[in-house]
């Protein structure tokens, strides 16, 4: 099988974008050929059988030229498929001469954000692809669900839970946008702080954005008032080759990004704990089947402060053995349904799903494509 893929970053130490490394070096394990087409290049550890050919510049109108003009050889070679990563724009350019040669045309893309850019990339398409159906934006036919392909390796699995007791050490990352729920998640520290529950919070995350930057300043006002003072650290993000020993440091994540009807804002963070057995609590209902039916039920209600402070004290009751099968169980979870290996498996199904193989003609019943 030989693919094509299309992606802003080829970096590991990226981090927003680091972990489309893992699931590149999972594609290519089941490819004879890889060719990945990207605005830029870092650090990665691709195998052989993958080429990267870059299209930066500094304009859109340059980068979409560039890119043309990357493109036309590679699919002149009519490989089995290509993959647009998150950028719809990508497919769309891309579609013209795709179509010509018979190439299939997959979107990966889980995010809530609609656009016209993403509607056509839709109808083009073959293929869409996300970690749940719920994860795509469109209510389309064209999407399969492939799980969120989590690095399992890097992501091991701690070799012991902290103890309960104690001060409970909690962990929220995520840039600092008003939607990702921040001012939710200190509301409901300060309550169960308030009902007798001994906690910190270390809160990592970028602002790249006016918006972002506002936000952050709002978020440290807040934590410098009794009673979180002293208890909440504001912290950059983590480089991404850190997360990992980040996360098996602390006893709770938090994850209080807001749900969508459609697009549902499936943080990948939440499965990354998850692979290092660290329990996990979010509000977004679209987890519900993955963190149901646990030894702790750590899900409460979007923007409801007193919901979480509720969680948050469950928790710091709960006993170790509670924490440690949570912990188990939820890694067993991200194994069997959000690796990078079965999201690569799924890939290459869709993939194989959509080659003509054989033809059929009216009349004539199943005809050998001979392309």
């Amino acid at each position: 099988m030989r693919l094509v893929f299309v992606t802003q970053q080829v970096d590991a130490d990226d981090p927003i974008l680091g972990a489309t490394v893992a699931k590149l070096r999972a594609l290519a394990e089941r490819c004879d050929e890889l060719v990945v087409l990207s605005l830029g290049t870092g650090a990665h550890d691709l195998p052989a059988n993958v080429t990267v050919r870059t299209f930066g510049a500094p304009s859109r109108l340059r980068r979409g030229l560039r890119y043309e003009r990357v493109l036309a050889p590679v699919l002149a070679g009519r490989p089995d498929g290509l993959i647009a990563h998150m950028c719809p724009i990508y497919l769309v350019l891309a579609a013209p001469l795709a179509k010509a040669l018979g190439v299939p045309l997959a979107l990966w893309y889980t995010h809530w954000k609609i656009d016209r850019t993403l509607s056509l990339a839709t109808r083009l398409c073959d293929a869409a692809l996300s970690v749940e159906r719920s994860s795509y934006p469109l209510d389309s036919p064209k999407v399969h669900a492939l799980g969120h392909g989590i690095d399992v390796a890097q992501f091991a699995e701690r070799r012991e839970a902290p103890a309960a007791g104690g001060t409970l050490r909690l962990l929220a990352l995520g840039r600092t946008s008003p939607s990702k729920g921040f001012t939710t998640l200190l509301e409901g520290l300060e309550r169960a702080v308030e009902q007798g529950v001994d906690a910190t919070l270390e809160l990592r995350g970028p602002s790249t954005t006016a918006e972002e930057h506002a936000h952050r300043a709002e978020l440290e006002r807040r934590i410098e008032r009794p009673p979180l003072r002293g208890r909440v650290a504001l912290e950059p993000p983590a480089a991404r080759p850190r997360v990992p020993e980040l996360l098996r440091r602390f006893d709770l994540v938090v994850n209080p990004t807001r749900g969508q009807a459609h697009g549902a804002a499936l943080d990948k963070v939440v499965y990354e704990s998850a692979a290092c057995g660290v329990p996990v609590a979010t509000c977004n209902p679209h987890f519900g089947q993955f963190l149901g039916g646990l030894p702790l039920d750590l899900r409460f209600r979007s923007d409801d402060a007193d919901d979480l402070a509720r969680t948050l004290g469950r928790f710091a009751a709960s006993d170790v053995d509670a924490r440690t099968a949570t912990g188990r169980e939820l890694r067993a979870r991200v194994e069997r349904g959000h690796s990078t290996e079965t999201w690569a498996d799924g890939v290459v199904r869709v993939i194989r799903g959509l080659a003509p193989g054989e033809r059929r003609v009216p009349g004539r019943g199943a005809v050998p494509d001979r392309r």
